[in-house]
């Protein structure tokens, strides 16, 4: 199993992020990385994610604005 994140603009189109992810072994991981990384994301352009286990949509799109 291969959890990933999809980073994208408000209007849905996909984004390179400005830190670059890795494939995470657990959910946990996965969002424990977005809760550090999140801030850097944002001010490099994203402004969203969605999350992937094995490329199928567990949830998303989440804001990384926190509003």
């Amino acid at each position: 199993m291969a959890w990933t994140w999809r980073f994208e603009k408000s209007d849905g189109a996909e984004t390179k992020p400005a830190v670059q992810p890795e494939e995470f072994p657990t959910q946990g991981d996965a969002e424990s990385w977005i809760g550090e990384e999140w801030r850097a994301l944002l001010e490099g352009g994203a402004e969203q994610v969605t999350l992937f286990e094995d490329g199928t949509k567990i949830y998303g799109p989440m804001s990384l604005r926190g509003e």
